[in-house]
């Protein structure tokens, strides 16, 4: 039972993710429901945050949510609101035999709350399977309820030898297809992506999603400083000033290094795409700028590996802030 729980549950993390960067200010959960060993309905939060995963999952299943089992990857809300029913009492009127809930809910108006009213109605509930698998699919969200701001990935595609972009600028294309490819897949999993002035005053990017059928999940464009814009675009005046930034749960910085040595000196980078390409440019703009590091040995242990992959000749390596 244990490992079947933990197969159906992984598959409602993934199907989570599916709703990443398009949930505003909800979570981007994913919820299965299982009978018989069948899987009879599943769901994700829709764009806006509305439908829940819970009432897409049992829309679907219909009446086979009687007696089955509902694995659902974040605890089934159960505050009032105008935009719809409580999860809980979706779930509880379903009348299913288990609900399976991989975390509790940081929101103190439904946090616990959910989970006792299928309890009191009779469902038997459990807490805490993938818990920190289903935290790290919804992180933009707990980042967002936590520390009052989005989520932060800084990506970066350098040369082996650190370098962004050849001594006079010139940086297109240090990595490959594969690998750019990969970024706007990055891209179209984020609320809002974040350059600084110099970038639009260089590059003036687009900073879209060029993925076929991909296009609409294209993210906010933000600028750090002043720079002429277009309206749909954003501007702030410093780092902290993310926090400012309404129902935006992920960001992505492409910044220049500038930009990305900003963040990293305020403490605001919970996550690093480095995109590698196996050439040496020697003489060129590093990816980075001055973080402030007082010593050699404040540089260890602030970040973990989380994976490491090939994307045509090109590496790509992920790390997040270590705990």
């Amino acid at each position: 039972m244990a490992k079947r729980d933990a197969r159906f549950m992984a598959m409602a993390i993934a199907l989570s993710e599916r709703g990443r960067g398009r949930t505003g200010g909800n979570p981007n959960v994913g919820c299965i429901i299982v009978k018989g060993g069948i899987i009879v309905g599943r769901g994700w939060t829709q764009p806006g945050g509305r439908p829940h995963a819970e009432a897409m999952a049992l829309a679907q299943a219909g009446k086979a949510a009687k007696g089955a089992d509902i694995y659902v990857t974040m605890e089934p809300c159960a505050h009032k609101s105008e935009r719809g029913p409580t999860c809980a009492d979706l779930v509880k009127d379903a009348a299913p035999a288990r609900v399976i809930v991989a975390t509790l809910d940081i929101d103190e108006r439904t946090r616990r709350h959910g989970i006792d009213r299928l309890g009191d109605a009779g469902v038997s509930v459990s807490v805490g399977l993938l818990e920190q698998q289903a935290h790290r699919a919804m992180a933009g969200f707990f980042t967002r309820m936590e520390k009052g701001r989005p989520h932060v990935t800084l990506k970066l595609a350098m040369s082996l030898d650190g370098c962004i972009a050849m001594a006079d600028g010139t940086s297109k294309w240090i990595t490959g297809d594969r690998a750019r490819a990969h970024a706007h897949l990055e891209r179209a999993r984020c609320d809002a992506i974040l350059v600084g002035a110099g970038t639009v005053a260089a590059d003036n990017p687009s900073l879209d999603v060029r993925l076929t059928g991909l296009e609409k999940r294209s993210p906010i464009p933000i600028v750090l400083g002043k720079a002429e814009i277009q309206d749909h675009w954003q501007e702030i005046a410093e780092p902290e000033a993310i926090a400012g930034l309404d129902n935006i749960n992920w960001l992505l910085i492409e910044g220049g290094s500038a930009t990305a040595a900003s963040f990293l000196k305020a403490n605001l980078v919970d996550r690093l795409l480095l995109y590698r390409a196996p050439i040496l440019i020697g003489g060129g703009l590093q990816g980075i700028g001055d973080i402030g590091l007082g010593s050699l040995d404040a540089a260890h242990g602030q970040w973990t590996r989380l994976d490491r992959r090939d994307l045509g000749q090109d590496m790509l390596e992920i790390y997040e802030r270590a705990a």
